[in-house]
């Protein structure tokens, strides 16, 4: 029997990974375990990932080629090349990006972060999107995003049709999944309670906050650990020195995050803009109380688990720190509410509701209400 051939958009093998990648790994593997069962969601379809020539990551998948194939690379790759290695079948495209030449196909934008916070991105690189994400808009007959905020984002901004937008939200299970590297707290010499902050160069991320928040407390029996990004004392107040109580502990692998995330007392989040928001999500699902922004997508993500702050007052975001870290009946309290968030959300579930919304265009819509009701009885 011949299958519908289903290509996916592999650019992003080339790309270090950032929270557009995670998704797009974790769904692409989560899609390969239905393949190796025989799921209804998937049968009948073949996945082919497309990928330009030369060094990629490796996907991971035992059921899904991974075909490289095509000249240029690149942006210049994906609009040209991609659409004609996929003109036999439906494309899609997951990262933010589409070729403007392919009709037949769906896209994720994850947020509308290059307006929502311009100045984190370069003049030439907001022209393009700006561009591209109006004009993949129109073309393209589905748009998926991952969050209710950034639908509304990408109507208000781009100009999209609210109809044709399906928001489907990510998973969790891959901070689960990886090890941990019981070592690794003692290595680094944190023998007190921490509070734990993921890092960025990008101003989006607010680093400079958290380091103020550090500040303001002073050593109040813990530390505050800075994973990965740069280092925390550029970020410095020109009156003020970094406490002996702030920890840089720069790039950690999966495991080490992991183990962070186990160990520490408190997360801290106040990131100005997030399309979706893994952090936290990874946080609440390791057992650790959160403290994130009240901004974007967060609150939908977090829900009442988390104590939110305003990320453009770094006195708000001590305040809150402190009084995670000072109530362990309240620690004990979010601990058991992030648990119970984190886990409404999953990648199956992620891959059953993509493969559906997928099938509308691919089949027709009857077709399509048939995928979403096994989809719901495979999810009972």
């Amino acid at each position: 029997m011949n299958k519908t051939r289903i290509y996916i958009n592999g650019r992003f093998l080339k790309a270090s990974v950032t929270g557009v990648q995670r998704y797009a790994y974790e769904l692409l593997r989560t899609i390969d375990r239905l393949i190796a069962r025989d799921d209804p969601a998937v049968r009948g379809y073949e996945f082919i990932v497309l990928a330009p020539t030369g060094d990629i990551h490796e996907l991971g998948t035992r059921h899904m080629e991974v075909r490289q194939a095509g000249r240029f690379g690149g942006q210049l790759w994906e609009q040209f090349s991609l659409p004609m290695l996929a003109k036999d079948g439906f494309l899609l495209n997951l990262c933010n990006a589409a070729p403007l030449l392919k009709r037949k196909q769906a896209v994720t934008l994850h947020d509308a972060a290059v307006y929502s916070v311009p100045d984190t991105y370069s003049a030439a690189f907001k022209l393009w999107y700006k561009l591209m994400f109006r004009t993949l808009g129109r073309i393209s007959p589905l748009i998926l995003t991952c969050s209710e905020n950034s639908k509304e984002e990408l109507v208000r901004h781009c100009g999209i049709r609210e109809s044709k937008i399906r928001v489907i939200y990510h998973g969790k299970e891959h901070v689960l999944q990886t090890g941990t590297a019981p070592e690794f707290t003692a290595k680094q010499g944190l023998e007190r309670p921490f509070v734990l902050a993921v890092s960025s160069r990008s101003p989006n991320k607010n680093f400079r906050s958290i380091v103020r928040a550090a500040e303001l407390i002073g050593d109040q029996g813990f530390d505050f650990v800075i994973a990965g990004g740069a280092n925390p004392k550029i970020f410095k107040s020109e009156d003020t020195e970094l406490g002996e109580n702030v920890r840089h502990v720069g790039y950690v692998e999966d495991d080490e995050l992991r183990t962070l995330y186990d160990s520490a007392a408190c997360f801290v989040f106040p990131s100005f803009y997030e399309g979706f928001g893994f952090p936290p999500l990874e946080a609440m699902a390791c057992g650790c109380p959160v403290v994130v922004s009240d901004t974007a997508s967060l609150p939908e993500v977090c829900g009442d688990a988390v104590l939110y702050c305003d990320p453009n007052r770094p006195e708000d975001i001590a305040e809150k720190i402190a009084r995670v870290m000072k109530d362990p009946d309240l620690r004990q309290e979010m601990k058991s509410k992030g648990l119970a968030q984190a886990a409404k959300f999953s990648w199956e579930k992620c891959a059953y509701e993509t493969l559906a919304e997928v099938k509308v265009h691919v089949e027709g819509r009857s077709a399509s209400q048939a995928a979403r009701s096994e989809s719901r009885k495979a999810q009972a």
